[in-house]
């Protein structure tokens, strides 16, 4: 569309791209489903995300930080997780270090609905991974990681932009 495809190179950079965007899209639409099957909202199924990767890199999030990562107010954060803890999604536990930090997570009947939904497409992707050599997926783990990276720092860039305060008109 509005890159170029005039060298190889070219092409494969708007086609890569052009996936990204559709693999984005799709992996909504999926992210949706399994929200509207359980009566969650969009916020909702970002903040189970969070959790769950705060947990898989063996930091469990803080509500703070949650209401960071989701750009939310203190208030809006104690209303999403009350909320998802009521489901059975997730679960408030004390640091065991601090026991004045709360920690979120996974609750076991959340886990297990997310496994039985996202399941399938871990055997799909698993299956996709097969094709590819050890250092073929080290590549792609390379730019995988450097698109997020470029992604959040875009993100931020919006989030803060968006906070400031427009400056006084002159006229």
């Amino acid at each position: 569309m509005y890159r170029r495809r005039d060298t190889r190179r070219e092409l494969l950079v708007a086609e890569i791209t052009a996936e990204l965007r559709r693999y984005c899209t799709d992996a909504q639409h999926v992210g949706h489903a399994f929200a509207g099957q359980h009566g969650l909202n969009a916020t909702d199924l970002q903040a189970l995300i969070a959790v769950m990767d705060a947990e898989l890199h063996g930091a469990p999030i803080t509500p703070g930080r949650l209401g960071e990562h989701l750009d939310l107010a203190s208030g809006s954060v104690t209303a999403l997780v009350d909320r998802l803890e009521r489901a059975g999604h997730l679960r408030r536990d004390r640091d065991t270090a601090d026991r004045r930090k709360i920690l979120l997570r996974y609750a076991d009947r959340g886990a297990e609905l997310a496994m039985g939904f996202f399941r399938p497409l871990g055997e799909r992707t698993d299956r996709v991974m097969t094709d590819f050599g050890d250092e073929e997926l080290e590549v792609v783990y390379r730019f995988m990681t450097a698109m997020g990276v470029s992604l959040r720092e875009h993100r931020d860039e919006v989030r803060s932009a968006r906070a400031e305060p427009s400056p006084p008109r002159l006229d």
